[in-house]
């Protein structure tokens, strides 16, 4: 089960100055207790659509069927073409459940001419699959990346080439919808009202979690049982509004601006970076307040970071993530008595031995920090981890008055690069 420790935030771990007050978490109860009943009322009445992902059994069987068929057809490589929530939610299940036996799966969220040209020049064209996600067909970096893969797609396999793309688009509508219609791809839709930072229960997050042999019923258990705490009026018993609370008030109480979110576990690196893009996305519309996030791992970034993190300016808090079981992998126990402190002992107690001196450097210097643990990484805790952050966002959106849906800032930039590209540039 998902645990959440904020104990090394709190005024009596540190002091009144830095750290959260009884009173301070006293003072939010009451605002928490409404906030947490309003999500629950919306839901009901069928808003954040992206909560329904979990119960659509239509979809699970869609992207099942869509696995099985790639093992029949023994497909030797996924090319999945996506960005930002759609290729970060992606590369998450990659990196926890890709094994030498799965698939061959290669994101492509760039547009970087080298990038592209490595990817055309080492994939067999003929035994490949295509997926491309936009709903809306106009990203730009995914529909160019597309348009090359679907040139090569052709070139190799002629008049079936079709038969090897599937698309993650909106149902009934857009560009990349009338482009599959038109070419014969086979759609499996994205919700209308789920944005791609919120997908990670559509078909974005199921179907590569599928191809990778993984328990996509498992996976959608866990954030079901998830959404049954994140609904809990207690603040103690709701991962996602104790989350909500603490980064609320080490912001606007304590001037701690910026969140660094640290997994001590290689496959969950870009955890980090889904959540950064979530949060920077959903909250980053507010120029007074609204969390700044950023991505770490752990250890590598105890080597670059942490002399910063331990005497720079008070302006961060962390959140650890750590997977309580993990492989047994053991360290040789013949070495030389300079290194007998590790003869012998687990890989899972040394990362565990950095993670624990970390978090006890910061304690010392009087630097807030909180602790998410996993059971295990696998499906189900995946899920619930998913689920509880999409359901902390949420609710601080309500704590700083943002709407954590669109991104204008966003759509802006996209505006201006389109503008400049209609002018007729050179390349």
């Amino acid at each position: 089960m998902l645990h959440v420790d904020i104990t090394a935030t709190l005024a009596r771990v540190l002091t009144p100055s830095v750290g959260i007050s009884e009173q301070e978490l006293l003072g939010l109860r009451t605002s928490m207790k409404r906030f947490i009943g309003d999500w629950s009322d919306e839901c009901s009445q069928g808003h954040h659509a992206w909560t329904q992902d979990i119960r659509n059994e239509r979809m699970l069987r869609s992207v099942k069927e869509i696995a099985k068929r790639v093992k029949k057809e023994r497909i030797q490589t996924v090319v999945w073409v996506g960005i930002g929530g759609s290729g970060l939610g992606p590369k998450v299940i990659q990196e926890v459940f890709e094994t030498p036996d799965t698939v061959e799966f290669m994101l492509v969220d760039t547009i970087d001419p080298a990038i592209l040209q490595l990817t055309l020049d080492v994939v067999d064209w003929k035994q490949t699959l295509v997926v491309v996600v936009s709903k809306s067909g106009e990203t730009l970096e995914t529909m160019s990346a597309f348009f090359l893969f679907w040139d090569a797609l052709k070139q190799a396999r002629g008049s079936k080439a079709a038969e090897r793309v599937i698309v993650l688009t909106d149902a009934e509508k857009g560009y990349l919808h009338d482009l599959s219609v038109r070419q014969g791809f086979e759609i499996l839709p994205i919700p209308r009202d789920v944005g791609g930072r919120y997908s990670i229960f559509s078909p974005v997050g199921l179907l590569p979690l599928a191809l990778f042999d993984g328990n996509v019923d498992a996976f959608t258990e866990g954030a079901a049982d998830m959404e049954v705490f994140c609904h809990h009026e207690k603040l103690e018993d709701n991962p996602a509004a104790l989350l909500a609370a603490t980064q609320f008030l080490l912001d606007t109480k304590k001037g701690y601006l910026i969140r660094v979110i640290m997994p001590y576990s290689q496959r969950l690196q870009s955890v980090a970076r889904w959540n950064q893009q979530l949060i920077a996305e959903s909250l980053g519309k507010n120029e007074v307040h609204n969390p700044f996030p950023v991505a770490a791992i752990g250890t590598q970034d105890q080597h670059s970071l942490l002399q910063q993190w331990m005497q720079g300016p008070r302006k961060s808090w962390h959140l650890f993530i750590r997977e309580v079981e993990k492989h047994r992998l053991f360290v040789p126990t013949e070495l030389d008595a300079e290194w007998g402190h590790i003869a012998g002992k687990s890989f899972g107690q040394l990362l565990d031995a950095c993670l624990d001196g970390t978090a006890q450097g910061l304690t010392a210097a009087k630097r807030p920090h909180a602790t998410i643990s996993l059971t295990r990484l696998d499906e189900y805790h995946l899920g619930q981890l998913f689920y509880c952050f999409l359901a902390e966002v949420i609710l601080l959106g309500k704590l700083y008055r943002i709407d954590p849906y669109g991104q204008p800032g966003v759509e802006l930039s996209k505006k201006f690069a389109k503008d400049l590209l209609s002018r007729g540039l050179d390349a």
